[in-house]
């Protein structure tokens, strides 16, 4: 595992970068090319046959997007990175590598809707099976494996009630039986949580969420922390099996622990390419440079918010392991001191309320993405998550009057008074209990 030799904040600063070039730029250059000119015959030869590192074309690599790989890689205690164009092609790359042919997943089944979307329909047009399970219990996980299990996909906090996991309990499972654990750490960020010092193999992003953190642009990442064993060539014959597409060689003898970013790489992104532009990543690698500071303050006023709202009469239930009879709220402090991220789930007391209380708000935009500086709301039922059936929502907590909230980084007085503005009006026995909210807020 490549640890940072700084804590976060600096690594998020200065990771993967040095200036360098004749005016040694402090902010990392975008490199906005296609192709690369080689010096001479032979090292365009070593480079296309994958014999010698460096970059051909920017669809497999650039050196704007070397530099995010690098950061997010360290941030995360990985061996190394891809970047994708997005984080629904990051999820794809990330299982892509490991589902080869009819092999098995099992997922959890409290997912962000694109990622359902993706395993119940794209993958199983591929010939993949998954099973669902309730992630929060080891049990559940050990009980789906089949001799065809491939990985565990997981989000480390999940979208949209913010339930966590007890990622060590997880992965002994998992690697009791020799499988991958791939988990989605778009929430928390490794500002607040690392799921590799928990014992998962690959992390992904969707770094158009919180990694970048003002809402324009799209890109995604694959972290591997290297340590995963791919080197039985019956279960991984991509990994560990020689290939003609690399002269007869195998990936893991000519790239050891890289094995696996070298399988997306060289296969995946070179095949499919989900590319990542250089001023995408420039863009990615701005934001990263505050991440700890404005989960820090998404944080602290997610917490604001989560109290305002279980004290209202409109509310039936908030869904954050901040509060005392939440499951999670003793795995909250022990495992997720730095927090959960900034989204977080409530239920109305009626889902008839839902359409005035979305059309009443000013400051939390209707709008279907997270970790952006403004705050935003969805209705999941009929927006992020409309594809799942009725029993898949069920299983993962969604009714018709869950919303969800993406908490920015305005001021939370403000923000609490936007959401008791417009419930007020939804619940008639108001009154009392509403101003004493807002005084406990205020105060």
């Amino acid at each position: 595992m490549a640890h940072s030799p700084w804590r976060n904040a600096t690594t998020e600063v200065h990771a993967g970068y040095s200036p360098s070039g004749d005016h040694l730029p402090m902010t990392v250059p975008i490199y906005n090319t296609a192709a690369y000119e080689f010096p001479d015959y032979a090292t365009a030869a070593a480079l296309f046959s994958l014999k010698a590192p460096g970059f051909t074309y920017s669809r497999t690599g650039n050196p704007t997007v070397a530099v995010l790989e690098e950061r997010a890689a360290a941030l995360e205690g990985g061996v190394g990175a891809n970047a994708t164009a997005t984080g629904q092609a990051a999820v794809a790359l990330a299982l892509l590598a490991l589902l080869q042919g009819p092999n098995h997943l099992v997922a959890s089944n409290k997912l962000y809707g694109g990622t359902m979307d993706l395993l119940t329909d794209t993958f199983v047009d591929f010939g993949a099976t998954v099973s669902f399970v309730d992630p929060e219990d080891p049990a559940n996980w050990a009980a789906a494996i089949t001799p065809k299990t491939r990985g565990f996909l997981l989000e480390s906090v999940s979208n949209p009630l913010a339930t966590l996991v007890d990622l060590r309990a997880i992965t002994a499972v998992a690697h009791a039986a020799g499988i991958p654990v791939v988990v989605d750490n778009t929430l928390p960020t490794p500002a607040a949580y690392r799921p590799i010092e928990f014992g998962a193999d690959i992390v992904v992003h969707s770094a158009t969420k919180a990694l970048s953190g003002h809402g324009s642009v799209l890109g995604g990442l694959v972290i591997d922390a290297g340590t995963f064993d791919f080197s039985d060539a019956v279960r991984w014959p991509q990994i560990a099996g020689p290939k003609a597409r690399y002269g007869g060689d195998t990936l893991l003898g000519r790239y050891g622990a890289k094995a696996y970013l070298m399988l997306g790489r060289s296969k995946f992104l070179h095949d499919l390419g989900p590319t990542l532009s250089a001023a995408s990543a420039s863009s990615i690698l701005t934001g990263i440079e505050t991440l700890s500071l404005r989960v820090a303050k998404a944080q602290s006023n997610v917490l604001e918010l989560a109290k305002a709202l279980e004290a209202h009469p409109a509310v039936a239930r908030v869904h954050h392991p901040s509060i005392a009879t939440h499951q999670d709220f003793a795995l909250a402090k022990e495992h997720y001191p730095g927090g959960t991220g900034c989204i977080f789930s409530f239920d109305l007391k009626d889902p008839a309320w839902v359409p005035s209380l979305v059309d009443s708000l000013k400051l939390f935009a209707l709008a279907a993405n997270i970790g952006d500086a403004r705050s935003l709301i969805v209705h999941p039922a009929a927006m992020t998550h409309c594809r799942l059936s009725e029993s898949q929502l069920a299983a993962a907590g969604i009714s018709a009057a869950t919303l969800r909230l993406s908490v920015g980084l305005e001021d939370s007085g403000d923000l609490v008074a936007d959401l008791l503005a417009g419930l007020d009006a939804m619940a008639p026995s108001k009154g009392a209990a509403a101003t004493a909210v807002r005084q406990t807020v205020n105060a």
